[in-house]
């Protein structure tokens, strides 16, 4: 069986005191909690801090992005060694945020993707349509094309060492969730697409999804049978409400 994971996205938030704060409410309430990973990904400039506060408590901390390159003039890039540094295990890649915002094609992400494999980080790859894509019913085509560019450069046998996550564009800081049965069925597909070329890979990759998760729709949604747990955003600035969804997910795998 897989193991849950519940990753937090902080996006660009916080200070040095709020994530204090946060974290010295959060982990006496996860220390309660088990069979269940939990993980935040935080900004650049807190992750010093993050490895002071969670080192040894069990809860990973990583990255929101990471650069494709490893070194070099290219100024204000973060590479993945240097996350190495500072104990991230995980790096998110290919937020649509990322891809909407500041350019990153499903090329860029792939490479992404590759230059944190290399470094030894776990990437969180997302993937996920618009609200237009999803009612012209491209959403498969559109989840299979930002796959296809990992699978094409890394394989699918990369994913052994890899997280993904679906966050249905329309559904990400909204208040729209998809229906457990919608992101069951995205999930569902994309194991499948993994499993045309390994099989033992695809059952045992951990799909997260993200949009919207709140303590009230974790449990019906971490019920479904290829939904692995979830990639949390605005919900994990809240330290009651991400233990909450982490419950939910060690409940769904209990």
């Amino acid at each position: 069986m897989r193991i849950k994971l519940v990753a937090g996205n902080w996006k660009m938030n916080g200070s040095r005191a709020s994530n204090q704060a946060l974290v010295e409410t959060l982990l006496p309430a996860l220390s309660q909690i088990a069979g269940v990973k939990c993980a935040v990904c935080a900004p650049y400039p807190y992750l010093a801090q993050l490895q002071q506060a969670l080192s040894g408590s069990g809860v990973a901390w990583g990255a929101q992005d990471v650069s494709q390159f490893e070194s070099g003039a290219y100024t204000g890039e973060v590479s993945g060694s240097m996350l190495v540094e500072f104990g991230c295990r995980y790096t998110i890649v290919g937020h649509s945020e990322r891809r909407t915002l500041f350019g990153d094609t499903n090329q860029i992400a792939a490479e992404k993707y590759a230059a944190a494999l290399k470094t030894g980080l776990t990437p969180i790859f997302c993937v996920g349509e618009t609200l237009q894509e999803r009612e012209a019913g491209k959403t498969e085509a559109v989840v299979a094309a930002q796959l296809a560019a990992v699978l094409d450069r890394s394989r699918a046998q990369s994913f052994a060492q890899a997280v993904i996550a679906y966050e249905p564009v329309w559904a990400i800081g909204t208040g729209k969730t998809a229906t457990p049965a919608e992101a069951q069925a995205v999930h569902a597909f994309l194991r499948s697409q993994l499993a045309d070329q390994d099989a033992t890979v695809a059952e045992k990759v951990q799909i997260l999804y993200g949009g919207s998760v709140k303590a009230a729709n974790a449990a019906e949604l971490f019920a479904m049978a290829d939904i692995d747990g979830g990639l949390i955003g605005g919900a994990s600035l809240d330290a009651t409400e991400f233990a909450a969804i982490c419950s939910a997910a060690a409940g769904a795998a209990g």
